[in-house]
């Protein structure tokens, strides 16, 4: 029997636990009995949860709590959503490379596997993106299910070092929390400080270009694009309304005509000046089309996780070059050693910040 992912469990619970083999359900026992010493943990969506006193073993439920317990407690992480690419694993700690694919509960395209996912003895399973009624629900039915703490915490950017602090507390590693929580509040103070005083005509109009084609993007209040709202800019694609993330068609991409346009798909950014779709925008005229860094994670999305502090840094750099005339090189290199706990080399800041600048006119 082909076991289903954890969103279909959570929908099919009383029927799927019926079909279960015993020693498997023996196995939930053991998960549940682990439990027995546990302390009250108040999660981001209110939901009291009882979870172990220092939890050991601890399962991401989607990309954001990958990179958020990456970066605080490396040495718990049971796995990675998807294992990490060949270009991707010289920018995490080596002890991390070769950690098993376990998935993701959460999220579009939930794939994690519940039998493969209870084999790899979890204690705790975290989550860190919305905490709404959708969210709370499928953490309550998975804990349900399986007997295993699930924690849900806010993964809006404004509270990166809240959230740093809550799985400082949950985990019992305040301190490095607390050191990771204030040099996120300091790189975030310092961008918003010097954006502070940018006058509103010169605040860019800003399309986010995700996906090949780039024709897929963040709409308002969309957690992809908050560094946007961070940065002053104001993301064109708001006008269409609400939302998440969104497909739009080339006509009101033209129609919008940004300044800026931002993207992570090198393909998107290398043949963008040459499209007769997009050349005409004043994004692509003026050169103004920029791609984000993308290893090991993204700097401006994909994840829209911790990893976008190093972003705002650079993005800030570049829609106001006038109030960060100093280079990428040495911040980039502090968080790296910080977050990612990796010293890089001279070659692989180059190999980061080589296309992270302005793309080709036509």
């Amino acid at each position: 029997m082909r076991l289903p992912n954890f969103q279909t469990l959570a929908r099919r619970m009383p029927v799927w636990t019926a079909r279960v083999s015993r020693p498997f359900l023996a196995g939930l026992g053991l998960l549940a009995a682990a439990q027995a010493e546990a302390r009250p943990f108040t999660d981001a969506a209110g939901r009291v949860v009882e979870v172990p006193e220092r939890p050991a073993r601890i399962l991401a439920a989607g990309p954001p709590a990958s990179v958020l317990l990456y970066t605080l407690a490396p040495d718990r992480m049971v796995g990675w959503i998807r294992g990490p690419t060949p270009e991707e694993k010289p920018y995490l700690a080596p002890g991390t490379r070769d950690l098993p694919a376990t998935g993701r509960l959460t999220g579009r395209g939930g794939s994690a596997n519940v039998e493969a996912v209870l084999g790899l003895k979890p204690d705790l399973i975290v989550d860190v993106g919305s905490t709404g009624p959708t969210y709370v629900s499928l953490a309550d039915r998975v804990q349900a299910q399986t007997g295993i703490p699930y924690v849900l915490l806010d993964g809006h950017f404004d509270r990166t070092a809240e959230s740093y602090r809550r799985l400082g507390a949950l985990i019992g590693a305040q301190g490095p929390a607390a050191d990771l929580a204030s040099a996120a509040e300091a790189i975030v103070a310092e961008v918003t400080r010097a954006v502070a005083t940018v006058p509103d005509e010169r605040r860019p109009r800003v399309y986010y270009a995700r996906g090949p084609k780039g024709l897929e993007t963040g709409l308002g209040g969309s957690i992809n694009v908050e560094l946007l709202d961070v940065l002053g800019a104001r993301n064109v694609a708001a006008g269409a309304g609400p939302g998440g993330l969104a497909n739009v068609s080339p006509e009101q991409v033209l129609a919008w005509n940004p300044d800026v346009i931002i993207t992570q798909d090198s393909g998107f950014r290398s043949g963008i000046a040459a499209d007769p779709l997009w050349s005409g925008l004043k994004a692509v005229r003026e050169g103004r089309v920029y791609q984000a860094p993308a290893l090991p994670f993204g700097w401006f999305d994909a994840p829209p996780g911790a990893n976008r502090l190093i972003g705002i840094r650079w993005l800030a750099s570049l829609l106001y070059p006038d109030l960060f005339p100093r280079g990428l090189d040495a911040a980039t290199r502090d968080f790296y050693r910080r977050f990612y706990h990796v010293d890089l080399d001279a070659a692989q800041v180059d190999e980061l910040l080589s296309d992270a600048t302005p793309g080709p006119k036509p």
